[in-house]
């Protein structure tokens, strides 16, 4: 069973993917990290990622779905894969179930829950302690209904199909990892 980790910003959902793949040495998508990497490389692939990124537009879902294909086929005998930060919209959604697919996988997605405000706590906590640029409530509270926007119908979709496995983000990072071991088929 591969999985789609998806949580409003400061749910941990990061925090989460890593310490599942490194615990049960599962391999992680990580979508911005797949396109850095894939940036750096001296393929024709690679130069139409750096070049696409270089120029401040956004790679497109044709793309993104090379490099999410060249990730299932190095980790075809992986019994779980783990996908973070993608599906972002319907078209993924689509061709990231088709690749699947393909290649004979099951998927389930996972939602960190949190609410906005509870969000808006971590993220201003964060702000201070790392001091990062865009972690002002205007820019937080942007991202958080671009989230909610975009995500609520790729949610709605596993909802309906009973793929969709929720684990309450308002715990400590232990105790949402436990939520998630007892409630995921790993």
């Amino acid at each position: 069973m591969d999985y789609f980790f998806f949580g409003i910003q400061g749910s941990g959902k990061g925090t989460q993917t890593k310490l599942l793949g490194q615990n049960y040495n599962i391999p992680v998508f990580e979508t911005g990290h797949e396109l850095r990497t894939m940036a750096m490389q001296d393929t024709e692939l690679g130069r139409r990622v750096k070049q696409t990124i270089e120029g401040g537009d956004l790679v497109t879902n044709e793309i993104v779905m090379e490099i999410v294909e060249a990730f299932i086929s190095t980790n075809e005998d992986a019994k779980h894969l783990i996908f973070d930060g993608i599906p972002r919209n319907k078209d993924q959604q689509a061709m990231l179930h088709q690749l699947l697919e393909n290649h004979g996988r099951d998927y389930s997605a996972v939602l960190i829950t949190l609410t906005k405000p509870e969000a808006m706590t971590r993220l201003l906590k964060r702000a201070e302690i790392e001091g990062r640029a865009d972690d002002t409530e205007e820019g937080i509270e942007k991202r958080i209904n671009i989230f909610f926007e975009q995500t609520e119908p790729l949610l709605s979709h596993y909802r309906q199909n009973h793929q969709l496995i929720e684990i309450k983000g308002d715990q400590t990072v232990e105790a949402v990892y436990t939520e998630e071991v007892a409630k995921l088929d790993l």
